[in-house]
């Protein structure tokens, strides 16, 4: 039998390679500037063309390479990062593997510039699929731009299964918005389509997440430190009225690595436990120092996923910072010394208040066999009782409250007087028996469809504000952005874009003259970005349902009875009146017969 077995050409096993570190667009930037970071530059630009399907730039100022390093750069497990397997357990630089710019090259078209200080002529290579094509001197400053084009373009398949490109853009300012949180000495900028998105100029680490998150956030952040033997944990954490549903912005970075760790994310949690609403997240920023040899980094090709191997006592650490963070600089009310003119309030005497004596009764005994304190509990011919079972029908199959309500039916004899019940709760006769109809989630199935209607038909009425607020969003909000601003606009809200992801509101939808604005646009848009890039469909029922929640009738409020006859006439004309539109029940109905069996 003949061998069977042979080496792997070397373009193949760089498209195999290439599978685990170039998954998108995304994974070529943040390959190429980390490598620009570990260069030592001082300032990265990057430029994508249709969210980096036709090509990405990545341009930065660092050390650059020679000629020859330029060439041996595109080499699998080619790196000046590491010399032996020792150095793998003191990382000090982002990349290590050698692998990302031939996996790179092994599904694109790539063109490098590259000089370094020493050299006053620079290099330029094109390379495509793993071949060289060209290489030859050119006049360029000192530093790296590289070049890549058409991604995949040798591989179909993966190109096929690539997103639409508002969803690959919003991974590219992901990733991109990770590292530019990691260095705020490095100046960074991006461009789309010759649009920009990101300009952030270099700083210390509070106005880098400023500027990437907006200037709202710079009030709501707490400062985090604590440097113990073991690691030094610094950042920030946020206030507890910043907690949010959703949307609230949660980074772990450990020696300038973005990383994903739930048994974290807990610990900081737990220090909120008793301090936000349950569900509620509250954001942070959270940096640690730890000896590269106590981690391990080398577990998966992204590097989000980091082994350590003091993990209990770090948690106890930064449990014991995040709670110190928030006892020491958030607000506590005061003791007032100042008692001259205040009332004198009598000190305790504990002679005054005797000590309560209690009385028992002394010949009580619970093991005494005196037979004349016991009772027999069992009546007389108690077999009178099981008689003529057979003659007992079963009850009919009862109606459960929460059942759908049938509205034609019931609202035939309608009582149009009503009750309401702790100021939740509205109370009504119908057919069938007492129907209660909670006041808040049927303003919100009310409200949900008529913005809904508004936003279909594009008729919505703006109510101008005499203060303009503004109100900022994160360079990462980009591309949903496009799609929820129109909308914005059609539901009633006047946007006047200031530049960098800034709004100005000078109008309102009508109705909504006394809501936060800031927060109500900063809540739909969270909403929008936490179910991805859906359809204009999906927005619309999103902005609708978040608009609805904020605006609607709160708990508690007090209604007359033509409030309340207007709300369930409303409700009553709505497509669907039993649940709201995130599938909370709006009513249920307690049957005329079991009114009745409860009654005797």
């Amino acid at each position: 039998m003949s061998d069977i077995i042979q080496l792997l050409p070397d373009s193949v096993a760089n498209q195999i390679a290439a599978g685990e570190v170039i998954q998108r667009p995304a994974s070529v930037i943040k390959e190429l500037v980390e490598n620009a970071i570990d260069a030592g530059a001082k300032r990265i630009d990057v430029v994508v063309v249709e969210a980096g399907r036709t090509s990405i730039q990545v341009i930065d100022d660092g050390c650059g390479m020679s000629e020859t390093d330029a060439r041996l750069a595109f080499e699998r497990h080619a790196t000046s990062k590491i010399r032996k397997a020792d150095d793998l357990f003191a990382l000090s630089t982002m990349g290590f593997r050698g692998e990302a710019l031939a996996s790179i090259a092994a599904v694109a078209q790539v063109k490098l510039t590259t000089r370094n200080a020493d050299n006053e002529i620079g290099t330029a290579i094109n390379i495509a699929g793993s071949k060289l094509l060209k290489q030859e001197p050119v006049s360029c400053p000192v530093g790296s731009n590289f070049l890549v084009e058409n991604i995949f373009y040798n591989v179909p398949a993966r190109r096929k299964f690539l997103k639409s490109n508002a969803t690959e853009l919003n991974n590219i300012l992901t990733a991109f918005e990770r590292i530019t949180l990691v260095y705020p000495e490095v100046a960074f900028s991006l461009h789309n389509n010759d649009a920009e998105l990101v300009n952030l100029r270099a700083g210390n680490l509070r106005q880098r997440i400023v500027d990437v998150f907006g200037k709202r956030l710079n009030q709501d952040l707490l400062p985090l430190q604590v440097d113990t033997a073991m690691c030094k944990i610094y950042g920030f954490v946020g206030k507890p009225e910043a907690a949010k549903k959703k949307g609230a912005h949660q980074f772990f970075f450990v020696n300038g690595r973005f990383m994903k760790h739930p048994y974290f994310h807990k610990a900081v949690m737990n220090a909120f436990e008793r301090l936000v609403p349950m569900g509620m997240q509250v954001p942070y920023f959270v940096y640690f120092d730890i000896n590269p040899s106590d981690i391990d980094v080398n577990i998966h090709p992204t590097k989000t996923e980091i082994k350590f191997e003091n993990e209990q006592p770090i948690w106890q650490i930064l449990t014991a910072a995040v709670n110190d963070a928030i006892g020491k600089f958030c607000e506590i009310p005061s003791i007032d010394f100042d008692t001259e003119g205040k009332p004198d309030i009598p000190l305790f005497d504990p002679d005054i208040a005797a000590p309560p004596q209690p009385k028992y009764n002394t010949d009580y005994n619970p093991f005494s066999s005196n037979n004349s304190q016991r009772q027999n509990h069992v009546p007389d011919n108690w077999e009178n009782l099981y008689d003529n079972l057979d003659d007992i029908k079963p009850a009919p199959e009862q109606q459960s409250l929460f059942d759908d309500v049938n509205v034609d039916t019931e609202i035939a004899d309608r009582s149009p007087a009503h009750y309401q019940y702790k100021g939740q709760y509205i109370m009504t006769a119908v057919k069938s028996g007492l129907m209660i109809i909670d006041q808040h989630r049927a303003d919100v199935r009310i409200r949900y469809e008529q913005y809904l209607k508004q936003l279909k038909n594009r008729n919505a009425h703006i109510q101008q504000v005499l203060f303009p607020d503004i109100v900022q969003f994160p360079a990462s909000y980009a591309v949903i952005l496009d799609k929820i601003l129109p909308e914005l606009e059609n539901m009633g809200f006047e946007l006047t874009a200031m530049g960098q992801f800034s709004y100005s509101v000078n109008g309102v939808p009508n109705g909504l003259e006394g809501l936060d604005s800031k927060a109500l646009l900063t809540d739909m848009v969270s909403e929008a970005v936490e179910n991805g890039s859906p359809s204009i469909d999906s927005i619309q029922q999103s902005l609708a349902l978040t608009m609805a929640r904020a605006a609607a009738i709160p708990v508690g409020q007090i209604l007359s009875n033509i409030e309340m006859e207007a709300i369930v006439n409303k409700l009553f004309a709505c497509s669907n009146v039993n649940y709201t539109p995130d599938g909370k029940a709006v009513l249920c109905i307690l049957p005329q017969r079991e009114i009745e069996q409860l009654m005797g």
